[in-house]
This record gives structure tokens, sequence and C-alpha cells, in this order.
């Protein structure tokens, strides 16, 4: 299901975990992914929400126009640092007709910020590459790559893009010379030929899960019972605080320390 609304204002405060950053930047309400375990589920834009996470997702109109004044403004005060996006996936599916997300960064190329960070897991980022570029080293591109085994993909995310787009996206991003990394987060269960598979296609890694990156500390994850989850596949030992060590230890074998990033830090500007 599909709405769309006029929204007052398109940059928020950054704070808690994107502190890092004076803003953050939400083309959409919603994401039609819908992943198993995202922390989104959880907060109030979820539920307060009638319909299922996953279900539904808000266009929000005249968007470049708020956001080009709302830039301007913000830019009279200081630097201007954007994480895109937040709490939702600015190339969920139905940016391929809606153009929001390109419309902003239209916007970006016009007045570009002090630097732009783009989270998403969709490979169509790729359509982009003309404006990205024109952005130069003001944006890093994160692909989410949660695990390298499709199984484990579709049994978490099944709307999600498959792994093998993605990876594609980030070896044309390379080509292309846009600044990306790849972001293994949240971490589900991989194969010990992970880090191997990445190695040509990026020079920074970010490592999370869910008890360091979900904002609570696990509790919304839990409260999901994703653990379940794991417990279904018997691969318990993937859901646990502990576990990204087994990961980080995995690809320090194949990535120099100083591109592998663990949480928060893999991604601040």
């Amino acid at each position: 299901m599909t709405t769309e609304y006029l929204p007052k204002t398109l940059l928020n405060k950054g704070t808690g975990f994107l502190s890092g950053y004076s803003h953050s930047l939400n083309p959409y309400t919603g994401c039609t992914f819908g992943c198993s375990y995202c922390y989104v589920r959880q907060m109030p834009v979820s539920t307060f929400r009638e319909g299922e996470w996953g279900k539904w997702v808000d266009i929000k109109q005249g968007a470049a126009d708020i956001f080009r004044k709302e830039l301007k403004r913000a830019k009279i005060k200081g630097d201007v640092s954007i994480f895109m996006s937040s709490s939702t996936d600015p190339y969920q599916p139905i940016e391929h007709t809606e153009m929001v997300t390109r419309s902003l960064l239209e916007v970006m190329v016009e007045d570009p910020p002090a630097f732009l960070f783009v989270q998403t897991r969709s490979p169509l980022v790729r359509r982009d590459i003309d404006l990205l570029l024109l952005l130069q080293d003001r944006v890093r591109v994160s692909m989410t790559i949660e695990t390298d085994r499709e199984d484990i993909r579709k049994y978490f995310s099944p709307n999600a893009p498959p792994i093998q787009a993605r990876l594609e996206t980030l070896r044309l991003l390379k080509v292309a010379g846009v600044p990306t990394q790849a972001t293994i987060a949240p971490m589900l269960p991989s194969s010990e030929g992970f880090a191997d598979l990445l190695r040509p296609l990026v020079d920074r890694i970010c490592i999370d899960d869910y008890f360091m990156g979900d904002g609570s500390g696990g509790k919304r994850t839990r409260n999901l019972k994703i653990d379940a989850m794991y417990k279904a596949l018997g691969l318990e030992e993937w859901y646990h605080p502990s576990a990204y060590k087994m990961l980080y230890n995995r690809f320090i074998e194949v990535f120099p320390e100083e591109q592998i990033f663990i949480s928060q830090l893999g991604f601040e500007p």
C-alpha cells in the first residue's frame, strides 16, 4: 500500500547512533523490503501505524523543494553532514518510479553538503552513479551485505535484493570511482569465504550486530523474537554479543586492520 503526503520537514537532527552527523534524511516513510530483523519495526513510526511493517510506504511529495530550502538554512548554522537513510531504504522498489531519492541527490549536487552517507541494500543505487560522482569525496555508499549465503538471506529477508546483485553493484561503483563500503549489518550467518568474496570489491568493511546496532542494546531485536529464527536453523552461536568477533577474525585474515570498522565507527563520516 502506498500513500502520498506533503512533509513539513525532511532533515532530522543527528542524535544517538548517528550523532556524528548533523542530520539524517529519509526520502520515504516505511520500507517494503520488510526485513524480519529491522529495528524500525519497534519504533513509533511502525508501532503506531496500521498495517504490518513492510506492507506500506509513504511517498514524500515535493521533497526536493522542501529539502533545498532546509539545506540552505542548515548550512547557515555550520557544516551539514547527512545520513541517508536511518529508517527506510532510499532505494527501495518504489524509488524506481517515484525517484524521490534521485531528486534529493540532484539538490545536493547543486548545493553539496560537507558529507553524505548513503545506506542501502538495493542495486538501484547504481542508477545514480552519475550524480554520486559529482559529489566526489563528499559521499560514501554503504551497501548492506549481511551474509554471502542466499539461503540465509531468503530466510531472514526474503523481499530484499539478492546478494549477487548487491555484489555486482559494489563492483560497478568501484569501477566508476564512487567511494564505497560493504556493511555487514546486522551480521547474519555466513561462510568462511565471505571476506575473500568482498576483498576485490571494497577497501572498507563495517561489521555490526543487533546488540551494538539496534539502538537499544539488542532489546528491540529480542522483542522481535529473532533468536527463535536462529534456533530454528541450529545457528544459535551466531546470535550472541560476542559472535561478531568470530567474523572479525575471519576478515582480519584478508583485510588490513585499518579497513575494518566495528559498529558505530563504520557509519561515521
